[in-house]
């Protein structure tokens, strides 16, 4: 089967969040059952060149694409690589669309010509795939930034005979993020104004690339089932609830992968002490460098908690807020990582100070710490409000440190319920997203930890677990053989 991925972001090349990853293992996983499978992502100049790569300019006049940006013709460059594995890549080049200081924006805010970016980029995509004589079996965009691929490929290029068996497929990633433009950037897309409406590209009198997406694909995922579930409700739809909702039969919900040669602590080279199932003197290795680095003091039976990410509302840093005194009464020591916003940095920071002995921060983005978090704590919280998907938790399985997560989206897919009795379950999970029951759920781990029998079982349970990208591949190829099949 031939498959191109489109989307804005591409590990290790480009990276805001969990979309790079997903892009950068998904393809690779499918190219391994045998498929030809091509990225299309932007090139975004010096931010990737020096990464040193070893992208080519695809020879004239099949590197050179142009594609119409309102009354401008803008044109690009195709720079072409092919991955160990067989993974072929396709960048962009546009430098003065990408060669920026970031991929979407600044501090400051996000970039004023972003719709005129991205709607070069989706009919450059399409270009690239003509002019390098790709004929697609299935064409899977990713998010907002690429959403615009099935509608120009159900308008503008439907009548092309290359694309005549495409099927499309869209993946929502994260819907708080849907690409939404003043009405007056509708004449940039080249499309009519008749498909400025509510059930196309219309949004509450903007214009709505994800909505467009949705709208034309033949086939919607998100990135875990309950997900899926979730944002077909108010509460999480976003706004776009009853557009998803009109196309929920071609609705689906796969659970990301994590990529295990990257997160494996049996040959993980940024850990101080490799460990596994069969051996895990290893880990307390680890959690001893953990406090070192964090200047927490050592204390015999005293569980550490690690947390990794970002430090904002959406991941339960409010709550958090709220429970830190009472967590603070508790025998336990918490390893935080990340960036996010400033209010959140001043608490941890003000917290750390005043309980120096039970917060060990770093307010940075590090991976070799991340790693190190994951490797030396006993369990890792995610109290998210919301969460598409999370990898954290999935690698924190295979650590053998034992996820506490609020039960929404794959946080809820991923863990299972730890029931001391029957010693089966992988984690520790609460409903309502209130303080109280963060607490609740922290006390159930920290029970569990008192006992060595029960925090053993605990432990082996969640190392077993497989989230390997090979399992996601495998359903993410049989929704492409229905697609072909209709």
């Amino acid at each position: 089967m031939k498959i191109v991925h489109v989307a804005s972001e591409m590990v290790p090349y480009a990276k805001t969040g969990g979309l790079a990853d997903v892009v950068g293992a998904l393809p690779r996983a499918l190219a391994r059952m045998g498929d030809d499978v091509t990225v299309v992502v932007p090139f975004y100049g010096k931010l990737m060149e020096t990464r040193g790569f070893g992208a080519r300019p695809v020879k004239s006049p099949k590197g050179d694409v142009q594609a119409q940006v309102g009354e401008a013709v803008v044109k690009g460059r195709l720079l072409r690589m092919e991955l160990p594995g067989g993974v072929k890549i396709v960048f962009v080049s546009q430098s003065a669309f990408y060669d920026r200081e970031g991929l979407y924006g600044t501090p400051a805010g996000d970039y004023p010509d972003n719709a005129s970016r991205f709607i070069f980029f989706a009919r450059a995509a399409i270009e690239a795939m003509l002019s390098l004589d790709i004929k697609p079996d299935i064409v899977h965009v990713h998010d907002w930034q690429a959403a615009l691929v099935p509608v120009y490929m159900n308008s503008l290029y439907g009548d092309r005979k290359e694309f005549a068996r495409a099927k499309t497929v869209l993946t929502i990633h994260n819907l708080g993020y849907q690409g939404l433009f003043p009405r007056e950037k509708m004449h940039k897309t080249g499309l009519g104004w008749n498909m400025f409406t509510f059930d196309q590209l219309e949004y509450w009198g903007q214009v709505g690339f994800l909505k467009g997406g949705i709208a034309f694909a033949d086939a919607i995922t998100t990135v875990s089932p309950t997900y899926a579930k979730e944002i077909l409700t108010p509460e999480q739809g976003m706004g776009l609830q009853a557009a998803l909702d009109y196309r929920k039969g071609d609705l689906t919900g796969i659970l990301n992968g994590i990529d295990y040669d990257t997160w494996d602590p049996k040959k993980d080279e940024q850990i101080p002490a490799k460990f596994g199932p069969g051996s895990m003197k290893g880990k307390s290795e680890c959690k001893e460098a953990l406090r070192m680095k964090l200047r927490l003091p050592m204390r015999e039976g005293v569980p550490v908690v690690g947390i990794v990410g970002r430090l904002t509302s959406q991941k339960g840093f409010d709550i958090f807020e709220a429970a830190l005194p009472e967590l603070m009464r508790r025998e336990v020591q918490f390893a935080i990582l990340g960036t996010g916003e400033q209010r959140y940095h001043k608490l941890l920071r003000r917290s750390a100070k005043q309980y120096p002995d039970r917060i060990g921060l770093e307010i940075a983005f590090d991976d070799k710490l991340a790693h190190l978090i994951e490797a030396g704590s006993d369990f890792f919280l995610m109290p998210s409000h919301y969460e598409p998907c999370g990898l954290n938790q999935m690698i924190s399985l295979k650590y053998g440190t034992i996820p506490i997560v609020r039960a929404t989206g794959g946080l809820d897919d991923s863990i299972e319920q730890f029931d001391p009795r029957t010693k089966q379950g992988t984690g520790f999970k609460f409903e309502e997203y209130t303080p109280e029951a963060l607490i609740e759920a922290v006390d159930m781990a920290l029970a569990v930890h008192r006992v060595p029998p029960e925090m053993k079982a605990i432990r082996q349970n969640a190392m077993r677990c497989d989230f390997s990208w090979g399992r996601s591949a495998r359903e993410y190829r049989r929704l492409y053989d229905k697609l072909i099949r209709r």
